[in-house]
């Protein structure tokens, strides 16, 4: 028999087997391997097999290639083959001989040749001069050898492999991006960080100083927390408004104002990139490109509306909001775009997105109160739903994911309790705490406040000053989450990758959560604001309806990200098909501009006022003490004075005004006299400082010229100020 006639073409046993391409196993067998099973069905012998093995060991498989090359064949080598043993498997393309390995049979190779006959003369799909020639070439000496191993890289190539790759990926350019773009957007809040506060310098001061007592009593007496410094003799006074503690960790860095005011404005700009960030990865998550869920991630950091809360760091720091979702939904799986994929679930992700989620709330109620409720109206639909579909959907729930929610949403509402109680606490020591409808009234912006930018915004500030004049508290309803943005998801609802089903979700999203921006202007609030504000514990804190549209600028931040994702679909379709293809990186430029109008809405003219400059007796005298004049705004650059020490003060301006401290202000007007140091005796003030520069226009003006004597108070000169000590 013939090498030909065995159906190698010529091959040596070495070279005879295909590759695991041509024979679909799923491994090829060694060179100079031969399976005993496959030579015992085609009619070999073992002996032929073991001659084989012999002979590949001792090299007679090249002298066989020289006898080849000569004409003549190796009786091992035509042993071999004739036994069939060359593959051992029918899908190899190799034809197995009868009983005497004559190979009649006709077989289509995986590689597409064929054996017509056992003559051989078409074995291989060539001529018998092309084989020859073949056989007459020399063999690569590089054949023998095996496919070079996979380098294997030390610790330190690993190291560097594995940071260039976190250094390239989606998620770290998103974090750059949006760190680059808060710095431009916010600016000029980091030119002069340690002396200049956004906007105005009362509310900011009050946070600023905020996040100092956190950070201070974290470090020194954590069992005070809620009791502060501020608002002497009153307890639970760090609870009299939202908190920011959440901003701890970063409070435990640096002591004095100096330090406060740097802190502040450094948390102002990532809590902006924070938003940014977030509100991206929930548009991608849902099913977003990149460029919609950067429309979607701008839109909802700088919307125009929120320029006129710059000065009220617990609205602006948002971002864990949309990032806590985004994280939910990534852990369960889901999305807007492609549904419910339960191989895509990780309990990894959800857990952390609850964590999240008690962070935001930790921030303050203001806006963490109505995400809490949308939590837990999602767990509720989800239970519903769950309870539908289970018998049609195999294990919708798995276990692990079912615990990373049972805990998660455990540690949620537990931070949510325990940050609840100081502030039911405060509410019932200070019944006049509470927000009434008349004050919600006061607060509740007309629709035209929709359509309204306010003043700092760059593009429509100046423009809308009319219509601001005519709004009855501007600041709070100046709503305009910017016209680029209207457009954008008006698009959305007519071309988009998301649903049509979807699109009237978020359009339905976007009504409500206007209605309830709109307070009791709306039909009297009797069907959406008001029932929210018997019914629902802690709403009836909430002094200022117009920050639910933090809802709407998110949700037309989806309809947005979906039209745009859409157009740059199209886009890309547009580019492949036009010949030549030159214009495509134009097309491609173009998808760029809804983002950048979206920005250029975004620009501000922001006040940075320069933070009023600590009086050297602050870092001087003890308390309890009081600061004279004393008001809700001059009390709060006064707060952010005390971070030196921290000495109990009267001072203090929040959300409402103990009555303790406007008793305090009305008998000290007369000071110095009998009553007035009596009474401040009495309360446990030790100290009084006047700081003469700020006493014009107020009820204190003369107060310095009256006498002391006789008063049982000594008054002294001290680093600019006048210290009387009782």
């Amino acid at each position: 028999m013939t090498t030909e006639q065995s159906g190698v073409g010529g091959r040596s046993d070495a070279d005879s087997r295909p590759a695991p391409e041509e024979t679909g196993a799923e491994k090829s067998p060694a060179p100079g391997d031969t399976r005993d099973e496959a030579g015992a069905r085609s009619g070999g012998t073992a002996a032929s097999t073991d001659a084989a093995r012999v002979d590949a060991e001792h090299g007679t498989g090249r002298r066989a290639g020289r006898k080849r090359r000569a004409g003549k064949k190796s009786p091992a080598v035509t042993a071999t083959v004739a036994s069939g043993g060359a593959t051992g498997d029918e899908g190899s393309g190799t034809t197995r001989g009868g009983q005497g390995g004559t190979g009649d049979d006709t077989t289509t190779k995986a590689d597409g040749t064929t054996k017509a006959d056992g003559t051989g003369d078409h074995v291989t799909g060539t001529s018998d001069a092309e084989a020859e020639e073949r056989d007459d070439k020399p063999a690569d000496p590089f054949s023998a050898f095996g496919p070079a191993p996979e380098p294997v890289f030390g610790r330190v190539r690993r190291a560097a492999r594995a940071v260039g790759r976190f250094l390239v990926h989606e998620w770290t350019l998103a974090a750059v991006a949006a760190l680059a773009v808060a710095v431009a957007m916010t600016w000029p809040t980091l030119r002069y960080p340690r002396y200049t506060l956004p906007q105005d310098y009362w509310d900011p001061s009050l946070q600023a100083w905020q996040m100092a007592w956190s950070g201070h009593i974290l470090r020194t007496d954590p069992a005070m927390l809620w009791h502060s410094n501020a608002f002497f003799p009153e307890n639970w006074s760090f609870a009299f408004s939202d908190t920011l503690l959440g901003y701890a960790p970063a409070g435990l860095i640096g002591v004095g104002p100096e330090h406060a005011v740097l802190r502040y404005n450094i948390m102002f700009v990532l809590a902006h990139a924070l938003a940014a960030f977030g509100a991206y990865a929930l548009a991608r998550q849902l099913g977003a490109g990149r460029i919609g869920g950067a429309v979607a991630g701008a839109g909802f950091a700088y919307a125009p509306w929120l320029l006129a809360q710059a000065g009220h760091l617990h609205i602006i720091s948002n971002g864990g909001i949309p990032l806590a979702l985004a994280m939910l939904a990534r852990g369960h799986g889901w999305s807007l775009r492609y549904g419910y994929r339960p191989r895509r679930r990780h309990a990894g992700w959800a857990f952390a997105g609850w964590l999240v989620a008690a962070w935001q709330l930790s921030l303050g109620f203001g806006i963490g109160l109505p995400f809490a409720y949308l939590l837990a109206g999602v767990v509720l639909v989800a239970v519903v739903l769950w309870f539908v579909r289970r018998r049609r959907v195999k294990r919708p729930f798995g276990r692990r994911l079912f615990l990373a929610d049972l805990f998660g949403g455990l540690v949620f509402a537990v931070v949510g309790g325990l940050l609840a109680i100081p502030f039911f606490k405060v509410a019932e020591l200070h019944p006049n705490a509470a927000r009434t409808l008349a004050e919600i009234q006061l607060y509740s912006p007309p629709a035209s406040g929709f359509f309204t930018a306010p003043a700092e915004s760059r593009v429509w500030g100046e423009l809308h000053e009319g219509a601001r004049a005519v709004l009855p508290w501007s600041p709070e309803m100046t709503l305009l989450p910017g016209f680029v943005l209207y457009a954008l998801a008006a698009g959305g609802l007519f071309f988009s990758v998301w649903r049509v089903r979807h699109r009237l979700f978020l359009l339905a999203g976007v009504l409500v959560t206007m209605a309830l921006g709109m307070g009791t202007r709306f039909l009297g609030g009797r069907f959406t604001y008001v029932p929210l504000f018997d019914y629902l514990p802690g709403w009836n804190g909430l002094r200022t309806p117009g920050r639910m549209m933090l809802w709407t600028t998110l949700l037309l931040g989806l309809l947005a990200a979906g039209a745009v994702t859409a157009f740059c679909m199209r886009v890309r379709e547009l580019a492949a098909e036009r010949v030549p293809p030159w214009p495509g990186p134009w097309l491609r430029l173009a998808t760029l501009v809804p983002l950048l109008l979206v920005l250029a809405e975004g620009l501000n003219v922001t006040p940075h006022p320069v933070v009023p400059q600590q009086p050297a007796v602050m870092r001087i005298v003890d308390g309890p003490m009081l600061v004279l004049p004393s008001s809700q705004n001059l009390d709060q650059p006064v707060m952010l004075w005390s971070t030196d020490r921290f000495q109990p003060m009267v001072n203090g301006g929040s959300g409402f005004t103990p009555n303790s401290q406007t008793q305090i202000r009305e008998a000290t007007v007369s000071f110095p006299d009998f009553a007035s140091i009596d009474y401040l005796r009495r309360v446990g003030v030790k100290t009084v400082v006047v700081l003469p520069e700020r006493l014009g226009g107020t009820p204190w003006e003369g107060m310095l010229d009256r006498p002391v004597e006789g008063l049982g108070v000594s008054r002294e000169q001290v680093a600019g100020a006048v210290v009387y000590r009782l």
